[in-house]
């Protein structure tokens, strides 16, 4: 079976989650034991009825100034606080890819071949921000944010999955656009060979010159579920494909075992960055 989803609505306005619908209904649990309605609590914490209404309803999401008014004004024991926490981890994820991040958090195995840009579990805030900060159209600051802290947040896999198998082959022009100018480039590979360092992760670059190259067809994510099950993820502009299909995942586990072969040793990538990094 091959599962694809897409973004049907603007990628960055909340959709009506379990999670937003869970925090309206606390929200509207801790307004009513406080003895407010909806009509003398807005006046008392700065915004309106109908935008109270709105995040108890599940359908906006609750800013941290709103969050902590709330708190203050109901009493509230920094529940909604720990609740918008969890909330603003999967805030700054595309819809489509959550699926996708909630089976990185267990996964035995992910191996992730990258062409366009950096892996985001690799990437520096610095990088974060210039990718971000030049999306078109514009992010607010607001939404900004919100990227930025979801994909940090994502990179404590890395720290957190010491069992974890993590095999990373990224080409070797990545890190010659320089993403950011040449101080960003810098941080970029210093960080990725930090990150690589340790027994249970793995980086290969893809030179720039290679006769034979398996990965032509664009990106590849692959990974292994503790019940030791595959699946894979391919992501495009606006959209991402979440695969299930074994004779797809058989496919795309050829051609990443190929490209193992054809890009440099751990050792010798490493060697590379090096060598970049000192002419950047």
């Amino acid at each position: 079976m091959r599962v694809t989803s897409s973004s049907t609505q603007g990628a960055n306005e909340p959709e009506p989650t379990d999670g937003l619908k869970a925090f309206g209904a606390a929200l509207k649990s801790f307004r009513k034991r406080a003895g407010f309605t909806q009509e003398s609590l807005a006046p008392e914490i700065g915004y309106s009825t109908h935008f109270l209404a709105s995040v108890e309803q599940g359908r906006r999401f609750p800013p941290a100034r709103f969050v902590d008014r709330c708190e203050a004004a109901l009493d509230a024991f920094g529940t909604l606080r720990l609740m918008v926490h969890q909330l603003s981890r999967q805030r700054g994820l595309a819809s489509w890819f959550r699926r996708w991040a909630q089976l990185e958090q267990e996964a035995l195995t992910l191996n992730t071949y990258e062409c366009r840009l950096m892996p985001g579990l690799l990437q520096t805030e610095a990088y974060v921000r210039t990718l971000f900060g030049a999306r078109v159209p514009p992010l607010s600051d607001e939404e900004l944010e919100a990227q930025v802290a979801a994909r940090l947040e994502r990179q404590q896999l890395l720290r957190d999955r010491p069992n974890t198998d993590f095999s990373f082959i990224i080409e070797e022009h990545v890190f010659l656009r320089r993403t950011g100018g040449a101080e960003t480039t810098r941080g970029l590979i210093d960080h990725t060979l930090e990150m690589t360092a340790s027994r249970n992760v793995e980086l290969q670059i893809m030179p720039l010159k290679r006769d034979v190259h398996s990965g032509l067809d664009g990106p590849i994510q692959l990974l292994e579920t503790p019940d030791n099950k595959w699946f894979g993820y391919c992501e495009g502009q606006e959209n991402g494909q979440f695969i299930a299909d074994p004779k797809v995942i058989s496919t795309l586990q050829m051609r990443y075992a190929k490209l193992r072969t054809q890009a440099l040793t751990p050792e010798d990538s490493a060697d590379l960055l090096e060598r970049l990094r000192g002419v950047q």
